[in-house]
Order: C-alpha cells, then sequence, then structure tokens
C-alpha cells in the first residue's frame, strides 16, 4: 500500500515557499575553498566583534546542564526589567526575536485573518504570516522606503486585519520611523509590533519599549543577536502589554530558551557599558563606509540607523557584483525581489573588512 504524506499535510503549507537563510559559514568556506578567516562576512547583520569576552569565560564555567532551564527565564527577565526601567511582568524571553514573532501569530491568528506586511522589510514577517495560514496583504512602502500611511489606514478600513508587524530601523534600508508615524499606526484598529532588533545603532536608542505601558496595542521586540554579538545562541525578547503577557507565557514552549543563551544574556546586562563601547565602534565604521561607497560612481548608498547599508546599483547588475565579491570572500546580501533587484546591502564589519570590500569595489569601476 503506498502512503501520500502530502494528503496529510495542511494545504497551505504545501503552497508555501520557503525562507532563504543565508548559507553557514562553514558551508561557504568550503564552496568557495578559501579558510573562514579569509572571509569578510557582510551579508548577515552580525556583530564583527563577537560576544564580549567575559560571556565565553562564564559559559565555561557553567555547570548543571543536565538539568532544564527556568522555563519562566526570570534572571534575565529581572535584569532586562531593571535596564529597561519597566516591570518584569511585561517582559518575554524567546529564541531570538524570530520566535517571538511567530508566537504572537500563534496567538492572535485564525485560518485567513489579515496581517498588513510593508515591503521591502524582513522577510519572517511574510512567511510567519503564511506559516499561521494568515492572509498577508502587503501595503508597499514608498520609494524613500518611508510607510504609505493613507494605503495602511484604507487597508484597516477595507480588511479589518489584526497585525501590522514593523521594523524600526528598518531591513533592509536601515531608515527609522517617526514619533507621528509610530502614534498615527497606534490610533488605528489593530496590535502594533515594532520590530526593533537595530534600535541600538540608531539616534534614538532608547526606542519605544518605556511606551509599552501607555498603550493597549503595543508591542516591541528586540534581540540581543546584532549589538550584543550573541545571535548564534538565539535570545531575545518581548515587552508586551501586561494582560498578553500570561497568554503568551502558557503559549510559549516551556524550555525555549537554554541555560547557555540566558547565562550569555546576564553575562552581557552585566557588563552592558563595554556592549555600548563595541555599539559605539559599528557606528563610527558606518559613517566611515558610507562616505567611501558614497564615492563609489555606480554605487547609490542609503543613509542608515541600523549595522548595514543599503545600496542601489546603478549601469550594472547588482547581482553580478555580488557574485564577483563572493568569489574573492567578501560575501555580501543581494535581493531577489521586487523593488530590490538592483540593490545590494553590506554589514557593516571591522576596518579592515570595509578596506577589503572598497578595495574590490574599486577595482569593478
Amino acid at each position: 500500500m503506498s502512503f501520500e504524506i502530502d494528503a496529510y499535510l495542511r494545504p497551505h503549507i504545501l503552497k508555501m515557499p520557503a525562507y532563504e537563510p543565508i548559507l553557514p559559514y562553514d558551508v561557504v568556506s568550503q564552496e568557495l575553498n578559501i579558510p573562514m578567516e579569509g572571509i569578510v562576512k557582510l551579508d548577515a547583520n552580525e556583530n564583527p566583534y563577537g560576544p564580549l569576552p567575559e560571556v565565553p569565560e562564564r559559559l565555561a564555567a557553567l555547570g548543571n546542564l543536565h538539568i532544564y532551564p527556568d522555563p519562566e527565564s526570570r534572571r534575565v527577565r529581572d535584569m532586562l526589567a531593571d535596564y529597561h526601567q519597566i516591570s518584569t511582568d511585561n517582559i518575554v524571553i524567546g529564541a531570538g526575536a524570530d520566535e517571538l514573532i511567530d508566537l504572537i501569530m500563534r496567538l492572535v491568528i485564525d485560518p485567513g485573518d489579515v496581517l498588513i506586511n510593508c515591503p521591502p522589510t524582513f522577510g519572517m514577517y511574510a512567511f510567519d504570516g503564511t506559516l499561521n495560514n494568515a492572509r498577508v496583504l502587503n501595503v508597499p512602502r514608498l520609494l524613500n522606503y518611508s510607510l504609505e500611511l493613507d494605503g495602511i489606514a484604507q487597508a484597516v478600513i477595507d480588511f479589518r486585519p489584526k497585525l501590522i508587524y514593523l521594523a524600526t530601523p528598518n531591513n533592509p534600508d536601515g531608515s527609522l520611523l517617526s514619533r507621528e508615524t509610530i502614534e498615527a499606526l497606534l490610533a488605528l484598529p489593530l496590535l502594533v509590533v515594532l520590530d526593533e532588533a537595530y534600535i541600538n545603532f540608531s539616534k534614538q536608542p532608547e526606542g519605544w519599549i518605556q511606551e509599552v505601558e501607555n498603550y493597549q496595542n503595543l508591542i516591541v521586540l528586540r534581540t540581543f543577536s546584532k549589538w550584543a554579538g550573541l545571535a548564534g545562541l538565539r535570545i531575545g525578547y518581548g515587552v508586551f502589554p501586561t494582560n498578553f503577557v500570561p497568554r503568551l507565557m502558557a503559549a510559549k514552549q516551556p524550555y525555549n530558551i537554554s541555560v547557555v543563551a540566558e547565562e550569555a544574556a546576564c553575562t552581557t546586562l552585566r557588563t552592558i557599558h563595554k556592549v555600548d563601547r563595541m555599539t559605539e565602534l559599528i557606528i563610527a565604521e558606518r559613517g566611515r563606509l558610507q562616505d567611501r561607497l558614497q564615492a563609489i560612481s555606480w554605487l547609490e548608498p542609503y543613509p542608515s540607523q541600523a549595522n548595514f547599508i543599503l545600496c542601489r546599483v546603478l549601469d550594472r547588475d547588482a547581482a553580478t557584483v555580488k557574485m564577483k565579491l563572493r568569489e574573492q570572500g567578501i560575501l555580501i546580501r543581494h535581493f531577489n525581489t521586487p523593488g530590490l533587484t538592483d540593490h545590494i546591502r553590506v554589514s557593516i564589519g571591522k576596518p579592515g573588512d570595509s578596506d577589503r570590500l572598497i578595495s574590490a569595489l574599486i577595482k569593478m569601476e
């Protein structure tokens, strides 16, 4: 007897495309036959300095790894509450902000409910919306990557969406939403999720976390992946309206955060002043790289408030630029999506990384 597994799967899953993540470092190294130390990795917005040295030192001393972690992640929640001057009761920890993006939908979305997405933006919003059988309604951004507020307001009237996800600074362009824009969105009858993964690199690093108590429809997400250099350990957090948290805690996986990830986050928070200095280095290098990219005649870099710079590629194929750099062991991002096919995105690395990138680009003149 034959068994057709597709007959047992949810129909909308059969139709959805897979998310395309960045290839692992070691895989690229093998493909290019270049040692990992010879690769300049500027394709995933990772922190080039990695975690503070105190983090691996503390992790090496960890004991009791055979014991399950605290399902409520109390230590790191308490430290985050002190850091942000908010209540622990408003904080939920996730395996990166990605887990929380999905978990919010699991609580809110019934099949067919509408989710507003504003591309170009982080691809996980649409991916998780499709995964949760939402109707993903795209309200594209304007040419300068600002939001089409009138279009969003009309979509709320016409389709009664439950959720809107907005990255600020936005990925891939690095633009920051203004207070006036966010206040206008919060006045609409829908749940507004602000993804502040890159906010520490911006001119408004305080973000909107302390505003959550003033709005019943505001959620703010953060991550330790970028500014703290913990992308490989997968730990992020969200600040939620008080009555949302018990439902979220009941729905999440009980042991979603490993003891290693929580200890790394706690160690980071204990030495936060050192992380701030590392962030300042990245911001300074962003300014230097912006100036040098501006001097490349066939590139048009956009101003950025994140740890990456988006560039429009003029009079040549952007995908080819990416591939030529890749052959030299320099990894950047190219997007094969509407509005971005003639663009590349470059993460901020160390000064030597920038120098190698610029040298390679100049040779393409």
